[in-house]
């Protein structure tokens, strides 16, 4: 997006996600205040705090005071702790940029991706969404522990008989919208957990918006805070299972 958006709001909104992040949120901030700068236009930063416990909000309550010129931080804190989907969702309700992309703490993707994403908005579609699957077929997912790896397998046939056949990587945490589409779609999800990125794409489709899949680069970063336990992957199942019953109401295809 090149052209002046109208009503004074940033063209670009990220939105981060930060759940006892007091170890790497500092280098986090310091990449996309260095990426927001460089793109030449109003920007915003919205970082949510999802109820941490360590010193997670202070350094944001002090990147929020020296932000740079170009660059406004909007910093959301909430206790207690509700899930990736909660945070997520709040940070894109409050954002106002005309393209809102959201992006995981460790930035496991780059943030100088985001122009890929961008660019595919610029092209018409509603939403764009960062995918591990290379033009060559390779998958960076490869990199991850086996035990990841075989659960991923297990997520994906899931989702795709339940949801959402056609969409390759749907928890690629690098997604980008217009903020039409980012106020519909988070104004109407409702998963607090891992699974809302199957909820907003479910939505998503349902609503007949064009969805583009975007090959990004993506290292797999260890310090992840989920853990497997049975507890875990029940709750998984079940909230894929209760998506499609859950909005049955609100959308018609193509409506």
């Amino acid at each position: 997006m090149t052209h002046p958006v109208p009503g004074g709001r940033p063209a670009f909104s990220v939105v981060v996600p930060a759940y006892n992040e007091e170890r790497r949120i500092g280098a986090t901030l310091k990449a996309v205040f260095e990426y927001l700068r460089g793109l030449g236009q109003p920007a915003e930063l919205v970082v949510v705090d999802d109820g941490s416990s360590d010193g997670t909000l202070e350094l944001l309550r002090s990147a929020e005071a020296s932000a740079p010129d170009g660059v406004e931080v909007r910093v959301i804190s909430y206790r207690p702790n509700r899930g990736k989907g909660a945070a997520v969702r709040a940070g894109c309700l409050v954002a106002t940029g005309a393209y809102i992309l959201f992006t995981d703490a460790d930035l496991a993707t780059p943030i100088t991706e985001a122009g890929k994403l961008w660019e595919a908005l610029d092209q018409g579609y509603d939403l764009a969404i960062g995918s591990r699957i290379q033009l060559d077929g390779s998958d960076l997912r490869s990199s991850q522990p086996r035990y990841r790896q075989t659960l991923g397998r297990l997520y994906r046939r899931l989702h795709s008989i339940l949801l959402l056949p056609g969409i390759a990587d749907t928890q690629c945490g690098f997604k980008a919208f217009t903020h039409e589409a980012a106020r519909l779609l988070f104004s109407n999800q409702r998963i607090d957990g891992i699974v809302f990125d199957a909820e907003i794409l479910y939505l998503a489709q349902s609503k007949g918006y064009r969805i583009a899949q975007v090959p990004v680069l993506w290292t797999s970063v260890g310090g992840s805070r989920m853990r497997v336990t049975a507890k875990q992957a029940w709750r998984v199942f079940r909230d894929l299972c209760s998506i499609r019953g859950a909005h049955r109401r609100l959308f018609t295809n193509h409506g």
